[in-house]
């Protein structure tokens, strides 16, 4: 598959970083940043350090980006094992500082931790982000073309969807994928049950194979079969596989782009090669 020259990609994108805990991954976050700013994203999120001290890494993070390279810096905010003072502590350690977005997810129970917390699920979340703030910030919440891997089903998956931007959500990412047909059949099924947000998709560059059959046995995002047979083939030939799946993402993107996707967001795993490889692909 050869890259075939396109007219500059007409949508905003957006990229998610993880917060940095050692030197090592500091140095390696402010490369990639530097690097991936120069597109000029909508915003950036950055993960939630869930659980203890690993907390403070995701706050210290938003404030150097916002500080230090003026981004529009999101932070996910997760309810699983906290109480609600803690939560309602971050949320208003965030409004000081003038952070404007939140993405608000369930998460999960860090190890280690046996209680659940007060706030069991995203929407509850979303409404209590609400009470202490009003419509302070803009909410983006997740969301899973191709289903929850602990929902009952994919009607119980989609109304659970439902409960959280009735909770007062602005927009949704969802889980990354690599069909376009069932992002555009999930978009089509949530407008039929009234949801009428912005669902942005999700897009995780293909840099490390192996790595990315572990993320998805976890989240439950489908790698296509033939995909996975392509990919394996390449086996230790690192160019060969870039390559290929600089196209291969670079066109699913574009196939999003041109059916309506209102924006892109990444999923970096703080490397700015392989999504720029991509943006590249797209003009």
């Amino acid at each position: 598959m050869s890259p075939t020259p396109h007219s500059p990609l007409p949508t905003p994108v957006s990229f998610e970083f993880f917060p940095p805990k050692t030197d090592e991954q500091r140095d390696a976050l402010e490369r990639s940043v530097q690097r991936l700013k120069a597109v000029a994203p909508d915003y950036v999120s950055m993960t939630f350090g869930a659980g203890g001290s690993t907390l403070s890494h995701t706050v210290e993070a938003i404030k150097g980006l916002r500080a230090n390279h003026g981004l529009d810096a999101a932070p996910h905010l997760s309810c699983m094992g906290g109480s609600r003072a803690e939560i309602r502590a971050l949320i208003e350690e965030y409004q000081s500082l003038g952070v404007r977005r939140i993405v608000a997810l369930r998460g999960d129970l860090p190890s280690g931790m046996a209680s659940i917390g007060d706030l069991r699920y995203a929407s509850e979340l979303v409404e209590f982000i609400r009470d202490v703030s009003g419509d302070h910030f803009h909410i983006e919440v997740a969301c899973y073309p191709e289903v929850h891997p602990q929902a009952d089903d994919a009607l119980a998956d989609l109304a659970n969807f439902k409960r959280k931007i009735d909770a007062g959500a602005n927009g949704a990412i969802t889980q990354y994928f690599y069909n376009a047909d069932g992002y555009f059949r999930f978009v089509d099924a949530v407008r039929k049950i009234g949801v009428d947000v912005p669902i942005v998709p999700g897009i995780m560059p293909i840099a490390n194979f192996s790595q990315l059959r572990r993320f998805s046995e976890m989240c439950g995002a489908e790698i296509p079969r033939w995909l996975t047979k392509r990919l394996t083939a390449y086996a230790d030939d690192t160019d060969a596989i870039r390559e290929f799946s600089t196209d291969v993402v670079a066109e699913l993107c574009r196939k999003l782009v041109d059916g309506g996707a209102p924006g892109l967001h990444f999923y970096t795993l703080n490397r700015a090669k392989p999504t720029l490889a991509i943006l590249e692909r797209l003009g």
